[in-house]
């Protein structure tokens, strides 16, 4: 580039008026104008071009000259003009960051009022070296700015100072994103965090409200409770197994299911057949469908079991338990949801309570993620997303101890705990004549499952029967030939373990 001239004028409004006049030689060249530089530990000042007009383009922040030889161009910069205490301060990079060096570069300045004073720099963008002349008009309102060979990519920074209000003039700021500021800690941010640390709060207190009631109602009712009535098996309540693995952890799962296939064999419903096997075979069972057995005074999650287990057949192996029965499970956990309303032992299905406050959590966390990210990104007020991350994963984990039992439910639980209590110590034997003892520890074994006792109790019934004889079979367990009930408690703790993960396969059922 043999020449560039350079007119700047300073508008009342703030806006610098450029006007160029370029002589070069070979190829047009094209410069990269200064559109945005560090201006604190926060924001960045930007430099607005427009209303380019003459023989060039602005595609992005690169002018590119047209023709061959000469070319003349005009634009508009604004946030140019620096307010100071006591000043305003004009500062541009007048010629510069050209593809090509620059043998001859001159600039004048003209403004609305009588300049203070005025420097230049020549050379990079962050030079503090002088440029070759600097001078002001006998007038004081105009200023000539030269310097001779400019390097390629290197600027000629004009500055002049002109009086408080000369123009309107003021710099654009835009925040810079820096990890340090996005998460300042302020007046508003630690007041949202001082909020959510309330709403945590107020959660537990909801939770001990909830669920402390639960805890008293347990402590005033507990204490050990037989199973026994009159010689007779009678659980506290008449609650079936299914219903106190339900009741307890308040999830419908593959232990509860288990424990109820038991029972219904133990009740009569059903038979479980031990099938022979090799040494290295793994152990099947068949069960099979009592005819003579009344379905119908069953309760519902019992008859969808039933019906699961069976589905029109008089007898189904244990392994074979797949296909319609994993597609029927799942009405089977409805069933005992439902079931522990209508007992009166939950207001709501403690299924539909937990998701209800896991779904708003999860909802909240995404919206707090979204709202750290554009609050971190576009202001400093990042802490107040977080507050809203946190808020939601409390409410999401919060969720799972949400269901809370009524009073009966509650009452149920003391009385259920109680006969666990009752099982894990009782006196075997005790007052229960020998005639009954296999029926009445039978009755129990279904319990044992959910109270994890199965060992204990499946011991216990393989040492007697009616006529207080060891015999080969219960009449709700056949074994194969050359079995008997010696073996019953290894095999009934085989059993529960295959059949909970034959359930746990459906994926109806998840937990243990």
């Amino acid at each position: 580039m043999t020449s560039t001239t350079v007119q700047l004028e300073l508008r009342q409004d703030g806006v610098l008026h450029v006007k160029e006049e370029v002589v070069f030689e070979g190829g047009a060249p094209s410069r990269d104008l200064v559109d945005r530089i560090r201006y604190d530990d926060g924001s960045d000042r930007l430099y607005r071009v427009a209303n380019l007009k003459g023989d060039a383009t602005l595609a992005g922040e690169t002018i590119t000259l047209k023709g061959s030889g000469n070319a003349t161009l005009e634009y508009d910069v604004q946030g140019a003009v620096t307010p100071l205490a006591d000043a305003q301060e004009l500062r541009w990079y007048a010629v510069g960051a050209w593809s090509v060096p620059v043998e001859q570069a001159r600039v004048s300045v003209s403004g609305p009022a009588t300049m203070q004073n005025l420097s230049c720099f020549a050379g990079p963008l962050s030079s503090a070296i002088a440029c070759t002349e600097a001078s002001m008009d006998h007038t004081g309102v105009t200023a000539e700015f030269g310097q001779q060979d400019l390097g390629t990519g290197e600027v000629l920074t004009v500055v002049v100072g002109y009086p408080t209000g000369a123009t309107q003039g003021a710099p654009i700021l835009e925040r810079r994103f820096e990890l340090s500021n996005a998460f300042t800690l302020n007046a508003v941010t630690g007041g949202a965090l001082a909020g959510l640390l309330l709403l945590m709060l107020g959660g537990l207190a909801l939770l001990y409200w909830t669920r402390g009631r639960d805890a008293r109602v347990v402590g005033h009712e507990s204490g050990s409770l037989s199973g026994v009535e009159n010689g007779h098996f009678a659980p506290p309540d008449g609650v079936r197994p299914g219903q106190i693995g339900t009741l307890m952890d308040e999830q419908a799962d593959v232990i509860d299911v288990t424990a109820t296939i038991v029972d219904l064999a133990v009740r009569g419903y059903l038979r479980i057949d031990e099938q022979p096997r090799q040494t290295y075979e793994t152990p099947d069972w068949r069960l099979v469908r009592m005819p003579a057995a009344q379905v119908t005074s069953l309760l519902p999650y019992e008859r969808e079991l039933h019906d699961a287990i069976f589905d029109g057949r008089d007898a189904v192996l244990l392994s074979e338990l797949q296909g319609s029965f994993g597609a029927k499970l799942g009405k089977v956990r409805e069933a005992l949801y439902r079931d522990v309303v209508t007992q009166g032992w939950f207001a709501r299905r403690p299924d539909t309570v937990r998701t209800r406050w896991t779904t708003v959590g999860v909802v909240l966390t995404g919206l707090g993620v979204l709202a750290t990210v554009a609050l971190a990104w576009f202001t400093t007020y990042g802490l107040l997303g977080l507050a809203l991350i946190i808020a939601g994963a409390a409410l999401a984990v919060g969720g799972q101890y949400m269901p809370a039992k009524t009073a009966k439910g509650a009452g149920a639980l003391a009385h259920t705990l109680g006969f666990r209590e009752y099982l894990s110590g009782a006196d075997i034997g005790g007052d229960v004549p020998a005639a009954q003892r296999v029926e009445l520890f039978s009755r129990y074994l279904p319990y044992a499952v959910i109270f994890d006792s199965v060992d204990r109790w499946a011991r216990v019934v393989s040492s007697v029967t009616g006529n207080g004889r060891q015999a080969d079979h219960l009449y709700w367990y056949h074994g194969p030939a050359e079995w008997d009930l010696s073996r019953f408690a290894d095999s009934m703790r085989t059993f529960t373990m295959t059949t909970s993960g034959a359930i746990s396969t459906t994926r109806q059922f998840r937990s243990l």
